[in-house]
């Protein structure tokens, strides 16, 4: 004990240095520590009293269902038993820090409630101060915080150990899971049991996303993550399964998918919007059933979708750039989601049709070009640019002639 004592009054003479002269407690503390108290100190006060909340029912949206609350259902008896043999306090949170679940010993249930260390509290350090769950997750490692080395002083008195998440499949970070308890029941194998416990959760994780297989003889072989087809048509498919979405979600969804490094709130609004007036709460809503669609595979801040994600667009660009016209028209399925009043997917889909037409102009191969005929049949250049490359050839008998000149004929009616 005398030794833990010893460890706190370090840890606050440390932060007190930090407090009054700055960089001067450099060398005393975890350069992790440091530099999470540099980060939190210019946007967190020391004397916050409880760390922010979310709001409730995105927050509930966002659980529900997800594949964080099945894996936690499964091994829910272990975990409970495990903090209240230990009166400890357990939480599993978002990508975002954001907590998401909690349990709690007697003791340290009321000390969780008393500094917001429940369902919704957002424990990351731009929003409470330096803790174990932000930098689990900051750093993508299992990390501890002790007494003082915590920012805030309402938690000065606990000690905190989380490990992150991962889903197995696919990889992708799904949040921290965190032990905390009063600095004076600092143990060693504290960490080593936020790894075990942390483990314990992935492997109860529903396997939402399939690996490649062998298929059998007239079996098409399922892709693993999202799938989106957006020019022409619309359709979203996670690991082969079709998503039933309404118009709105779809269009969240195309956007993210567009935008894979995430948008933020604004962002997502006038792209989504323009200058209608809509507000955020309106698109909070939509994102939080979209989210429950995706079995909650789409984080928040900034929205992002924590899947593998393949859609028709970037493969007609692709195919574009790699100079192969006739595939890439043979994959263009025409007007980006058409009658979209969004913005930036009106720009993206005058892009791709721009892009198209002029690859064709430039190498106007007759498959390819009548193809095209079929997705827009009055655009008379394309098909004259076709017939002239041909005389130009010495292919006035092609076989695509005749039919390129009735399209032309009918397109000038």
């Amino acid at each position: 004990m005398d030794e833990l004592q010893e460890r706190r009054r370090a840890a606050l003479s440390a932060w007190t240095t930090f407090v009054e002269q700055g960089d001067r407690a450099a060398p005393l503390v975890r350069p992790e520590i440091r530099d999470s108290w540099e980060r939190s100190g210019a946007v967190v006060a020391r004397d916050v009293v409880e760390a922010p909340l979310a709001d409730e029912s995105e927050t509930r949206s966002f659980w529900q269902g997800s594949p964080l609350q099945v894996a936690v259902e499964r091994v829910e008896d272990e975990l409970r038993r495990t903090a209240e043999d230990g009166d400890l306090v357990l939480a599993v949170t978002d990508p975002d820090t954001r907590v998401l679940w909690t349990y709690g010993g007697r003791v340290m249930r009321r000390k969780a409630e008393t500094v917001n260390f429940v369902m919704g509290g957002r424990w990351d350090d731009q929003s409470v101060g330096t803790n174990a769950l932000d930098l689990a997750n900051r750093l993508d490692r299992p990390a501890m915080v002790f007494s003082a080395e915590h920012y805030a002083p309402i938690v000065h008195n606990w000690v905190c150990w989380a490990a992150p998440v991962h889903d197995p499949v696919s990889g992708a970070k799904l949040g921290v899971l965190d032990i905390s308890t009063t600095w004076d029941r600092t143990h060693p194998i504290g960490l080593a049991t936020a790894r075990v416990l942390a483990r314990l959760v992935e492997q109860a994780l529903p396997r939402t996303q399939q690996y490649l297989h062998e298929a059998a003889p007239g079996d098409e072989l399922v892709e693993p993550g999202l799938v989106l087809s957006l020019l022409g048509t619309a359709e979203a498919r996670i690991d082969g399964q079709r998503l039933l979405l309404n118009r709105r979600q779809t269009e969240i969804l195309a956007l993210l998918a567009l935008h894979p490094d995430g948008l933020s709130l604004d962002q997502l609004h006038a792209m989504l919007y323009g200058d209608h007036a809509v507000t955020f709460s309106t698109l909070k809503a939509e994102v939080s059933h979209l989210r429950h669609a995706l079995a909650g595979q789409l984080a928040s801040r900034p929205y992002r979708l924590l899947m593998p994600i393949a859609t028709d667009v970037d493969h007609v660009l692709g195919l574009l750039r790699r100079g192969e016209v006739a595939a890439a028209v043979e994959a263009y399925g025409g007007d980006l989601l058409p009658g979209t009043e969004s913005p930036a997917l009106v720009e993206m889909g005058e892009y791709v049709a721009v892009a198209v037409r002029e690859a064709l102009l430039a190498d106007p191969q007759p498959d390819a070009v009548l193809h095209y005929a079929e997705l827009a049949p009055y655009d008379t250049a394309v098909l004259e640019a076709c017939l002239a490359r041909l005389a130009l050839d010495g292919r006035v008998a092609h076989p695509s002639v005749p039919l390129l000149k009735a399209r032309l004929a009918v397109a000038d009616v």
